[in-house]
């Protein structure tokens, strides 16, 4: 999310700009104008929804494919998409059934079948890329076509399915041009989203067009888009000083985003959400240096949240106690209770109580993005400076070597930017802490997935709240990971554009059909 890929409904949308919103009706007419071009420092790890689960892959699968479902704009709840009704069968949350809409077609022409559907799932599952989905549909058992009905056959009770089948996850692919068994290799992507991809560079662009073929959701496309990808959160801002982009989101530097106010010349701007985390994870592999709970403990203990807030991020970013964030039901702040403030007096009791020898050393691995190198210093000075861990920080340049350098245990200690797949406490802790995560730190523990399953049988989600607060005080004793911060979701546009306020609330989805020359 997904990687920095998180969710919340929005909380609210903030415009700023020189001339009002009534100066949009003012300004000239975009046709002929080309494409509009929207930079990001996020990356696409694979175009193959099979073998991505990060927010920026996901932000171009919701406008090249289609998923059964979708969530609309400042919306909370999963809507049709590729189908025209979904529902379960019975009270047990073991069934779940979706009929296809009759006139959704592949941008090539051919017609969306349930038979696609089915094999869009199956394959994720036959796959189970170690970068890809798989473990979101772990209580999926398996999937019936029969004319244009999918019944989905769940393991267990699961009342998140809905959201699940509404994210990048859940991209409806074309069954005569993917491999069941492999991923589809090369730059083409056959989908049924409002748009179809006419370029793409590794690293560098996205060219999308408007597919006048699309049924769903979402509003037809008007204009060419021209996705820009940046290194990083300078070269981004800098693109956006030089006027060579006209849309900028995820992320502009902490000082730029802390600027943002009324009276900027040409910039409009929106915050939402409130809900993407960062969050520190722990290798708890036997052999790690962080196997050992006490360490993780010490870890927890000394690190200073607010300092990191403050001097890292410009204020622009919130301390977080809890791997659920304030804003979604099940918020607890498990960290603080036990945490409350940086105590270097409590860390180095933990440790000697264990017969832990200080300094303990340990490997920080970061992915060289935006603030993160930034960040790691911080966390690294923080616990060096206590004089009981000795931190070598290892920074890769690029997302995709980064997800496979952490899945092979070469860090003790890595952080991540977390946006959730759907507006539920469930998607900030299964996917981070349940048996066989995408977080692949060698975590595992029984009543964590017991109480997981647990909260899943709840249809009526609030009756999951005790659940989720005992789930989050376990894992706050454990440690497996450590909760950072959160923030909200900023988005700059141009005057000339058009839809960016609807751009993206904080879901991960990205919608490009809403942006518009004016």
């Amino acid at each position: 999310m997904r990687y920095a890929r998180l969710k919340v409904i929005a909380a609210g949308l903030v415009l700023a700009a020189a001339g009002g919103v009534a100066a949009w009706q003012l300004l000239p007419d975009g046709e002929g104008r080309g494409a509009i071009r929207v930079g990001t420092s996020d990356s696409v790890s694979s175009l193959d929804p099979a073998g991505a689960y990060d927010a920026g892959s996901w932000a171009l699968f919701s406008n090249v494919y289609q998923s059964l479902l979708t969530i609309k704009p400042g919306s909370d709840t999963p809507v049709p998409d590729a189908a025209s009704e979904c529902a379960f069968v019975g009270q047990k949350l073991t069934t779940y059934q979706c009929q296809l809409r009759p006139e959704v077609k592949f941008s090539g022409g051919r017609a969306v079948t349930a038979d696609d559907v089915k094999f869009s799932f199956d394959r994720i599952k036959a796959i189970k890329a170690d970068q890809g989905p798989a473990s979101l549909f772990d209580t999926l058992e398996s999937v019936k076509a029969s004319g244009r009905t999918v019944t989905f056959n769940l393991s267990v009770p699961d009342a998140t399915f809905p959201f699940k089948i509404a994210t990048g996850a859940a991209s409806i692919v074309d069954k005569d041009v993917y491999p069941a068994k492999a991923l589809r290799e090369g730059t083409k992507v056959d989908g049924s989203g409002p748009f179809t991809l006419t370029r793409y560079q590794a690293g560098d662009s996205a060219d999308l067009k408007p597919n006048p073929t699309y049924k769903g959701q979402a509003k037809p496309a008007l204009a060419s888009i021209s996705v820009k990808y940046f290194k990083g959160s300078a070269e981004l801002n800098r693109a956006w000083t030089d006027r060579k982009i006209d849309v900028a989101h995820r992320d502009m530097p902490p000082e730029v985003l802390a600027g943002l106010g009324p009276g900027l010349t040409d910039t409009r701007y929106q915050v939402s959400g409130g809900t993407e985390t960062r969050i520190m994870i722990f290798n708890v592999r036997p052999g790690s240096t962080m196997a050992k709970p006490p360490v993780r403990q010490a870890v927890a203990a000394v690190l200073d949240r607010s300092k990191l807030a403050a001097e890292v991020h410009k204020g622009t970013v919130t301390p977080l106690y809890s791997l659920v964030p304030a804003g979604v039901a099940g918020h607890s702040t498990p960290f603080f209770d036990t945490y409350p403030k940086p105590d270097e007096a409590t860390a180095k009791k933990i440790l000697k109580d264990a017969g832990i020898t200080a300094p303990v050393s340990m490997t920080l691995g970061v992915n060289r993005r935006g603030a993160n190198l930034e960040e790691a210093d911080a966390i690294a000075k923080q616990l060096t400076d206590t004089g009981l861990f000795q931190v070598k920080i290892k920074a890769v340049d690029t997302f995709q070597d980064y997800q496979k350098q952490y899945a092979a245990g070469d860090f003790d200690v890595y952080t991540l930017g977390w946006i959730a797949d759907f507006p539920d406490a469930d998607n900030f802790l299964a996917p981070l802490v349940a048996t066989g995560s995408s977080m692949n730190n060698g975590y595992s523990d029984k009543t964590v997935d017991d109480l997981i399953a647990r909260t899943r049988g709840h249809s009526d989600r609030g009756d999951a709240a005790t659940d989720f607060r005992e789930l989050q005080k376990l894992v706050a004793q454990q440690i497996p990971i450590l909760p950072i911060w959160q923030k909200k979701d900023y988005v700059m546009s141009r005057e000339t554009v058009g839809g960016a306020q609807y751009l993206s609330d904080g879901t991960g989805v990205w919608r490009l059909s809403e942006l518009n020359w004016l």
